[in-house]
């Protein structure tokens, strides 16, 4: 019987020590998690040219009707005249067509449902494995993106990566944001949700431009000179090729 306690003993003693330090990293690691921020949420979908939609009447389902927004982002349905669709969310398309069927209906309940997205997609540039079109099939943030296009190359500059953003009137709107704060987890807010054609443009870190002006500039446009040089002494000439500018003549 003794032997049979000491085994018991000898079990218990492990498992209350691996006990304690299970509770230790868990609530280490609920500490760890209150203090990283939460990444930005994503913005409510806006209706989009070529965008196939649902108008469904509750109580008037023979106008039910299914449209596809047209490339000046409008729709037509019945009994109303055309009516804008695009850059509105389901909601508020909702509550504007709500508001315009009540001059002939008494209270419509109409909802909106997006049946089908347009085609729609962002461009990756610059300093990427792959740069292109990139398909938004949900939300999809700047190093989502880019990390579609193969990743950021080691001559490209993480931490001002440029978003260009079609802006109100169609003025471009630019902005920079530091990925490297969004990938060490000290600023996730850097990593914003893409738009509808955006264009994210990774440009060249300052060495690599340096090293490309050199390449291009000094190397290849800079043509080879060759010049003789007379030893000191009379050791001979001896003919020289080289791409400096600096021509020592012969003596």
């Amino acid at each position: 019987m003794r032997w049979m306690k000491l085994v018991a003993v000898t079990l218990l003693v492990p498992l209350a020590a691996c006990s304690h330090a299970v509770k230790g990293q868990s609530s280490l690691e609920y500490a760890d998690t209150q203090k990283v921020p939460l990444p930005p949420l994503a913005e409510e979908y806006r209706i989009q040219a070529g965008d196939q939609l649902d108008i469904k009447f509750f109580y008037n389902p023979a106008l039910n009707e299914q449209v596809t927004v047209r490339p000046d982002g409008l729709i037509s349905l019945q009994l109303v005249k055309s009516t804008e669709a695009a850059g509105l969310t389901p909601e508020q398309l909702t509550n504007r067509l709500k508001k315009e069927y009540s001059a002939q209906l008494k209270e419509p309940e109409i909802v909106v449902i997006v049946r089908s997205f347009a085609a729609q997609r962002v461009f990756v540039d610059g300093e990427v494995a792959k740069p292109g079109l990139i398909p938004l099939t949900g939300p999809t943030t700047v190093l989502q993106a880019i990390s579609q296009a193969g990743g950021i190359l080691y001559t490209g500059q993480a931490t001002e990566v440029l978003v260009i953003r079609r802006g109100t009137d169609n003025h471009p709107l630019t902005m920079v944001v530091n990925l490297e704060k969004a990938r060490d987890g000290t600023d996730l807010k850097q990593d914003i949700y893409m738009k509808p054609f955006d264009i994210v443009y990774v440009p060249k870190t300052s060495i690599t431009t340096a090293n490309l002006w050199i390449e291009q500039y000094l190397t290849r446009m800079v043509p080879r000179i060759g010049f003789t040089y007379a030893f000191p002494g009379g050791g001979g000439i001896m003919g020289i090729d080289t791409t400096s500018t600096i021509i020592t003549p012969a003596k």
